[in-house]
């Protein structure tokens, strides 16, 4: 036998099944792979914002490269303190992650185990799926009600096994998203001994007047993880650094299981200055509208079907998916195929800056073979 692959077999069954995440294809890996410059290259792949990180966070990056010497602070003293004041909650309540994708991999290892199961919907974040094999748990997926979650179905799945509900909104890839009140039903009807996962990575993307303010839901529902991320609309994605909001005796447990110093000082630094930064985001958000509006119409043009979306990103159907990523490669545009979502004919594309829509727009008949 292989020596490597022995100690290779000596790994659980359940993690030598899991299929590697995918992330969108970067910049410089397509300059190499095609010889093309890299300055034209247009990358819609990542749901990043195209502004990039504000000036105030980028000061606080650079005011803070002095001490790099030093750890990081483990607890993250400064960054809970601005969170806590932004949501009105106790520090304790606060779990800080690397990245929010942290944030579910650490509660999937604190409350899962082989044996449980785990419930989430089609078509949502592949992470969910990936952290419940991680943990040797059973993932319970609800078929998709047009594409979003079906919460009345997604209830129904839950059984005495089930210890975490995975919930995205706005979804990733789909953008959908449902109102305040049907999460606030949906969490009224969940047994208080399942952890239900709200995963808002793109709630700064809505219209301020649909932000649910989710977080003012723990103190009636225990039970509830409120994920958040600064790598989306704060444009420190390269950082790493999320948080969950949580009842303080659950962020006690999670935090038991979370790594020392997983959010790093520089990444620190910017997030609680990305945080009082309210207008850049405010015009991050103005600019994802306009662009989000380009897109759909320039799609609605040329005959093709879109799902309305309420993150930065929207999906369209393209007919074959992969086919129209790969000549999209070739004109030095990145979008992002969903066939491993079961979505072989759409792709999801990025709300960029508007010369960066209009590269996609322009570049999309040729890929489309018309």
């Amino acid at each position: 036998m292989n020596p490597a692959t022995a100690a290779a077999d000596l790994a659980p069954e359940y993690i030598r099944r899991i299929a590697p995440y995918v992330a969108g294809k970067p910049i410089d890996e397509l300059a190499r792979e095609l010889g093309l410059d890299a300055a034209t290259i247009v990358k819609l792949a990542s749901n990043e914002n195209p502004r990039g990180a504000s000036p105030a966070a980028l000061a606080a990056i650079a005011g803070a490269v002095a001490e790099l010497t030093r750890y990081p602070d483990s607890n993250g003293f400064a960054l809970k303190d601005s969170i806590a004041h932004r949501f009105a909650v106790d520090p304790a309540q606060i779990v800080l992650g690397n990245g929010s994708n942290d944030i579910l991999e650490l509660v999937s290892l604190a409350f899962l185990r082989p044996g449980d199961d785990a419930v989430y919907s089609q078509y949502a974040f592949v992470v969910y799926p990936l952290a419940t094999q991680a943990r040797g748990a059973r993932g319970i997926e609800v078929p998709a009600r047009d594409f979003g979650h079906d919460l009345p179905a997604m209830r129904a799945a839950i059984t005495p096994k089930t210890r975490v509900v995975f919930i995205a909104n706005p979804n990733n890839p789909t953008g959908t998203w449902f109102a305040a009140q049907a999460m606030e039903r949906f969490l009224a009807s969940v047994p208080a001994d399942v952890i239900v996962v709200l995963d808002e990575a793109y709630n700064e993307y809505l219209d301020p007047r649909d932000d649910a303010s989710a977080t003012r839901w723990i103190a009636s529902f225990p039970n509830l993880v409120v994920s958040r991320t600064f790598s989306k609309a704060y444009g420190l994605a390269a950082l790493r650094v999320g948080y969950g909001v949580m009842n303080a005796a659950v962020a006690d447990i999670v935090n038991r299981v979370r790594p020392p110093f997983n959010v790093n000082s520089l990444a620190q630094a910017a997030a609680i200055a990305a945080l009082a930064d309210t207008a850049y985001v405010d015009a991050s958000r103005d600019l994802n509208r306009t662009g989000m509006r380009a897109l759909t119409e320039g799609f609605a043009a040329l005959g093709l079907r879109y799902l309305p979306s309420h993150g930065n990103f929207v999906m369209v159907d393209v007919g074959d998916g992969l086919a129209v990523f790969q000549r999209l490669l070739r004109a030095g545009v990145i979008v992002r195929p969903v066939a491993n979502y079961g979505l072989p004919a759409w792709l999801r594309v990025t709300v960029g800056l508007p010369q960066e829509n209009a590269r996609l727009l322009a570049a999309l008949p040729g890929a489309l073979g018309r």
